[in-house]
């Protein structure tokens, strides 16, 4: 096999391989007398039959093998000889309007197996020196106040309801049993129809207005609530349209008197208020580390970004673009919107995005050459972990997302990408200062720029709500 590099340009080569006619056919025979004692053709014994009759029989199924065996040779063999290391998988030519003569006569083994092997290369870089840079860790506790507002709201959901007096009218903060049939244009629409449905007038649960125009309703009631979908309705079929719900009214109940005390602590599985007030504590602080640390992670990132530029493989930055564009196209195509109701226009957007599809290609690539060269490692056991976290997130589907996961070496990987990654972050972390800085919770979960915030790791990618405290009241809720 002859191997000859054609092109060296930046991180792109190209290689020019020839596998000649009597090689093939060396190949060829070899496979044959290896399958020979292991067929059965009628008519002779095992072991006996003729690899003139093999080649006649098996010929051309075996030389596929064989070709695609010295495909994959030649990339073994550049990648070996040369030391690369490949951004992505090498793409195969063979010259234009030649590919399937050459094949046939391959596989006949007639002629020349003459292809090009293109590919592209990881850029070589020395990772920098970070005893220079220093980033903010924000800080926040929770305060007594804000434990005891999730106390009142766990307190507020969880209070009983008692029946109204017959003939009594449903007022605000009521919960009403109600029978509804939507319908747009006169005709009844998919998810508009319900039964036995339990509402809190003043919750803010439907559609707006809809709640209001039911205080005041008695028990048998039949009432009409005109209103309007939102605009940005998720349901794009929706958004927008005004509709009318023929409402009829089964129960009125109203909210009994919400207590936070010891029987409130052990509605949700504590000893007493203290224990529960500590629970809440703990996991409006978890929620808060989670924060802080996404934005220290993003400002570690940040200069990062800032001490590396090197050439970037085009094919990676492309792959990535790619993604990214088409969650910016299902976002726009979501909300119902268009670059110009977003106040720039498609080309802008493109450009804004590439860059950072090639910030998160570069920041990758660094991450990635720190980890290697820590020799940080993702064990099984840390793998398995977040294997059953994300199985936890399907109650009822765990063996299907088992065995998703197991049969799926990609999605598997796809687990294990973020726990190396985070674990590398903190090995940087190690190199860097990092100085604590005490904030409000305004500050501390105030939104970067869009364009800025995506970086490429899972964690800085996310835009966290400021009202965690009710994701605290269920975790302290266990």
């Amino acid at each position: 096999m002859q191997v000859t590099e054609t092109t060296s340009e930046g991180l792109k080569r190209e290689f020019q391989v020839l596998l000649p006619a009597n090689e093939l056919e060396d190949r060829l025979n070899t496979e044959l007398s290896n399958i020979k004692g292991k067929v059965q053709i009628k008519g002779f014994r095992p072991g006996k039959v003729p690899v003139a009759h093999l080649r006649k029989v098996y010929g051309k199924s075996v030389m596929a093998d064989v070709l695609q065996n010295a495909v994959n040779e030649a990339n073994q063999q550049i990648v070996t000889d040369k030391g690369l290391r490949l951004a992505l998988e090498p793409q195969i030519e063979f010259p234009k309007d030649e590919e399937q003569t050459i094949i046939e006569r391959a596989l006949d083994a007639k002629g020349d197996l003459a292809f090009k092997v293109k590919l592209e290369v990881l850029p070589s870089f020395e990772l920098a020196d970070l005893s220079d840079v220093s980033i903010k860790k924000l800080v926040l506790k929770p305060s007594d106040e804000e434990v005891n507002e999730t106390l009142e709201r766990m307190a507020k959901d969880s209070r009983s309801f008692e029946p109204r007096e017959e003939g009594a009218e449903a007022q605000s903060g009521d919960r009403v049993t109600i029978d509804f049939v939507g319908r747009i244009d006169g005709t009844e629409f998919e998810g508009g129809k319900g039964e036995d449905v339990d509402l809190e007038l003043g919750s803010n649960t439907f559609i707006p207005g809809f709640e209001d125009q039911l205080v005041g309703a008695k028990v048998g009631d039949s009432r009409l609530v005109k209103v309007a979908f939102p605009a940005d309705y998720q349901a794009e079929q929706l958004a927008g349209k005004d509709a009318e719900f023929d409402v009829t009214v089964k129960a009125v109940a109203a909210p009994g008197e919400t207590k936070i005390d010891d029987e409130l602590a052990k509605r949700f599985g504590m000893d007493d208020l203290e224990k529960l007030k500590e629970a809440v504590s703990k996991a409006v602080g978890s929620d808060y580390e989670a924060q802080s640390r996404r934005k220290l992670k993003k400002e570690l990132l940040d200069a990062l970004d800032g001490k590396y530029a090197f050439n970037l493989p085009p094919s990676l930055v492309h792959q990535e673009f790619a993604a990214v564009w088409a969650q910016v196209e299902q976002d726009l195509k979501t909300r119902g919107k268009t670059f110009e109701d977003e106040g720039t226009t498609e080309e802008a957007s493109q450009a804004e995005y590439r860059k950072i599809a090639e910030r998160r290609v570069r920041l990758g690539l660094v991450l990635a050459q720190v980890g290697e060269t820590a020799d940080i490692k993702v064990s099984d056991d840390e793998v398995n972990q977040a294997l059953f976290a994300r199985i936890r997130q399907f109650p009822g589907q765990e063996k299907q997302v088992y065995d998703f996961y197991r049969n799926n070496p990609q999605a598997l990987a796809e687990l294990r990408a973020p726990l190396f990654e985070e674990k590398v972050v903190d090995h940087v972390l190690g190199q860097v200062q990092v100085v604590e800085e005490p904030v409000s919770k305004e500050a501390l979960f105030a939104e970067d720029d869009e364009a800025d915030a995506v970086t490429g790791g899972a964690a800085t990618d996310e835009k966290p709500s400021e009202s965690n405290n009710e994701a605290a009241a269920d975790k302290a809720a266990g």
